[in-house]
């Protein structure tokens, strides 16, 4: 049954609060000092400022990363000439995907004035507000005249994504078609059906990237255009109009090497393709119904290569993958416009992301396992993809920096590295851990080795798929080899069985050595040389064992088996540290703040001198992941002895031992959770609570109750937590849980291999000293 489509939005669009946009606060306001500071008398502070100087209107207000989404509703998706009110849905839709894919605030502005030049006038005077102008849906030609007079008028980027975000993105399939086909550009035959601002515009861009004016025909819906005609003409079609006899698209189409349809549905038959050259491109840009469908398509010209604007096709040419980046990059750098150069740079960059590997965060978001290959089906990536922030965004804002129309300058290398914030918390602090470890690795011209158990499940494979990708760890999976090959075949990975390290436990002639110094470790603990010649045949024994030996510098477990299957093994070989106590953390990014919960997952009752070692554990680990100052709550249920109860009494104890050993960072307890967390509580009935400030490393008195509790934290709040993190193995070494995915995975990789980099650089620091 198909779906409504139309009545579930609706649906979804009359549901309090109405439509989908808000206007949130990016400022506290609780106290009357907020309140001062964010209007009167405070405010005046920036007016007087912006005033000597408008230009510091972008660094007081939130100008710099504001964009107008302009529309006068005459040329709306497929609907016409339906009005500015009903334009509305979809203006507030394009303010949807800036905040979601490039974290830019929206107002969204619809004009009653189908004048142009009234139209300009108002766009015109809205400046001072924004730092860059989005118009939409704004009817041929008009757009192209009131985009131009802006352009000229504006000293902030201007840009009409219905022609250029289309343009940029089927440039960018365009120059990859090309590749598969073995074209060259210069001569190669284009055929476009459309005279509208998308098609006008793809034609201007498909002739900056190098198709040669004489190879461009263009067709609209009285034909050809060509020189002298009349009927249907403007300035802007007369550029592509030609000396040519062909007066009707399927004859344009013969010997063709590439279609480009913006137009409408159906106007492309599959017998008028039958005489394009081999291997034609066709691009049915047409939506929601393309000029021809896939399926026709292909079954008239199995050869082709082809791309529609619909998602539930292959190679969806979507504006989603340009305007969200390109508006980032140009707001970013300050620029005065979007050039030439940033959109040629914005095309080059979706083309080059396409062959890369896709990661196992895009393969969930479109529920498939079998995985994207740059080729016929896979042109330019698809719209989820995370990574199309980081390709387009710092190469439009060097283009703009390299051509002159950038106001402010920025480092890329840093820049790109302060923009992965958009893609939430756990991803930054991914890449600096990556960049840690990089730097380590080429200091010592080694990578960090990382065993992982159970070589043959698919995350396993799929995340040392991407550790080859990215190059900053090395892998080692365990299993069967030819079994491991033949899954990754099957998921669609390529050159796995040359860059993978596979080491299979059963045949493997370290098994007696390990054996026996297993046997020698764990003789008086009730193992005989059997019972250890038995255990190294599980592949956790021998992946600690590995680690205990230096075969490798980390192990991950875990993954398809209970929690205490992993975590035996590397509690019998690795051991805990010299006196301390193992715990296992979660850490959580909530309200740009980093928070830590343990014990979560080893110690189910620890006693007061274990509750004080978890708690600096937890304290050391913290203070390598955030910059703030780290406050310890050892939490129950009383504060400061309102209860007498043993349990109350063990946490105090824990905060008594913690006291003795002057470790370095603020704690308090025992103390209930509310109170922890707010600093008002605090200064209200315990002013002499050592935290001064809300608690970012939560320590909890049993297994039962920070278990339950990081669930809880994870499920309400929606934030993505990275655990469950070992602490106080000699060796780095984790246990993933069974419902771990591949990014799950992936990040754990990178946090084992990163503390191993940390042990080496603090270990080298105390030689020193």
């Amino acid at each position: 049954m198909a779906i409504d489509y139309e009545k579930l939005a609706l649906e979804y669009h009359s549901r309090e609060p109405r439509g989908k946009i808000y206007t949130g606060l990016s400022k506290p306001v609780v106290s009357q000092k907020d309140l001062s500071v964010a209007y009167s008398p405070g405010v005046a502070g920036p007016c007087r400022e912006i005033h000597k100087n408008p230009e510091l209107s972008f660094e007081y207000t939130g100008r710099s990363n504001l964009v107008g989404v302009i529309t006068n509703g005459t040329a709306v998706l497929g609907l016409g000439d339906i009005g500015p009110e009903a334009s509305k849905p979809v203006m507030e839709g394009k303010a949807v995907l800036f905040k979601k894919f490039a974290d830019i605030d929206v107002f969204d502005i619809e004009v009653a004035a189908k004048d142009p030049d009234v139209f300009i006038a108002a766009v015109q005077a809205l400046e001072p507000t924004f730092g860059g102008i989005n118009l939409e849906d704004i009817k041929a030609p008009e757009c192209f005249y009131i985009e131009e007079e802006l352009r000229k008028r504006m000293k902030i980027p201007v840009f009409h994504d219905d022609q250029h975000g289309t343009s940029i993105i089927a440039g960018s399939a365009f120059l990859n078609a090309l590749e598969i086909t073995g074209r060259k550009i210069e001569s190669t035959k284009v055929v476009f059906s459309g005279g509208g601002a998308a098609a006008i515009a793809c034609a201007n861009l498909f002739l900056s990237l190098g198709v040669q004016q004489k190879n461009i025909i263009m067709c609209d819906s009285k034909g050809v255009l060509y020189r002298g005609r009349t009927e249907g003409m403007n300035k802007y079609k007369e550029k592509f109009a030609l000396e040519t006899n062909i007066r009707t698209l399927s004859d344009a189409l013969i010997g063709a090497d590439a279609f480009v349809g913006v137009s409408a549905a159906g106007v492309l038959r599959p017998e008028m393709i039958m005489p394009m050259a081999k291997n034609p491109i066709i691009f049915a840009l047409a939506n929601p119904d393309p000029e021809i469908t896939p399926e026709d398509a292909k079954k008239a010209r199995p050869d082709c290569i082809m791309a529609t604007g619909r998602s539930d096709f292959p190679n969806q040419v979507n504006n989603v993958l340009g305007f969200p980046f390109i508006f980032r990059g140009a707001l970013d750098v300050q620029a005065t416009t979007i050039n030439e150069e940033m959109k040629m740079a914005a095309v080059r960059a979706i083309a080059r992301l396409a062959k890369e590997d896709v990661p196992e965060q895009v393969l969930r978001a479109y529920n498939t396992a079998e995985g994207y290959h740059f080729g016929r089906d896979y042109l330019i990536p698809k719209p989820m993809d995370p990574r199309v922030l980081l390709y387009v965004a710092p190469a439009v804002a060097e283009a703009a920096m390299k051509s002159g129309v950038a106001r402010k300058t920025v480092d890329i290398a840093q820049y790109t590295q302060h923009i992965e914030r958009i893609l939430g918390p756990t991803k930054r602090l991914i890449r600096k851990m990556r960049n840690n470890i990089s730097a380590w690795s080429k200091k010592e011209g080694q990578k960090p080795r990382v065993v992982i158990v159970h070589g043959h499940e698919d995350r396993v494979i799929k995340a040392a798929a991407q550790m080859d990708y990215e190059g900053d760890v090395q892998t080692i999976l365990l299993g069967n080899a030819e079994e491991i090959f033949s899954k990754a075949d099957s998921l669609g990975i390529k050159n796995f069985k040359t860059k993978t390290t596979i080491i299979d436990p059963v045949g493997d002639q370290r098994c007696s050595e390990f054996a026996e110094l297993l046997y020698k470790a764990r003789q008086r603990k009730g193992v005989t040389r059997s019972a250890a010649q038995h255990l190294l045949r599980d592949g956790n024994y021998f992946a600690s064992m590995l680690v205990e030996v230096g075969g490798a510098e980390a192990v991950i477990g875990g993954i398809v088996e209970p929690y205490v299957t992993g975590l035996k093994p590397i509690m019998e070989v690795i051991r805990a540290k010299e006196g301390r106590t193992m715990n296992g953390l979660y850490m959580f990014s909530y309200n740009k703040r980093m928070y830590f919960l343990a014990d979560c997952t080893v110690c189910i009752d620890p006693t007061s001198e274990q509750l004080a070692d978890i708690a600096e554990n937890t304290a050391r680990f913290a203070q390598q992941y955030t910059d703030e100052t780290i406050r310890v709550a050892l939490l129950s249920f009383s504060s400061f002895g309102s209860n007498r109860n043993e349990k109350c009494l063990k946490v105090a104890n824990a905060a008594s031992i913690l006291s003795s050993r002057q470790v370095n960072f603020i704690f308090d307890g025992e103390i209930q959770a509310d109170i922890a967390l707010n600093e008002k509580l605090q200064e209200r009935d315990f002013p002499f609570c050592k935290l001064q400030g809300q608690a970012n490393v939560l320590i909890f008195p049993d297994l039962s109750s920070a278990n339950i509790a990081y669930k809880i934290f994870s499920a309400i709040t929606g934030s993505t937590g990275i655990g469950p993190i070992l602490l106080g193995p000699r060796h780095p070494a984790a246990v993933m849980e069974r419902g771990s995915n591949t990014e799950d995975l992936c990040n754990m990789i990178y946090m084992v291999a990163n503390r191993y980099v940390q042990n080496q650089k603090s270990n080298e620091s105390q030689t020193k000293k």
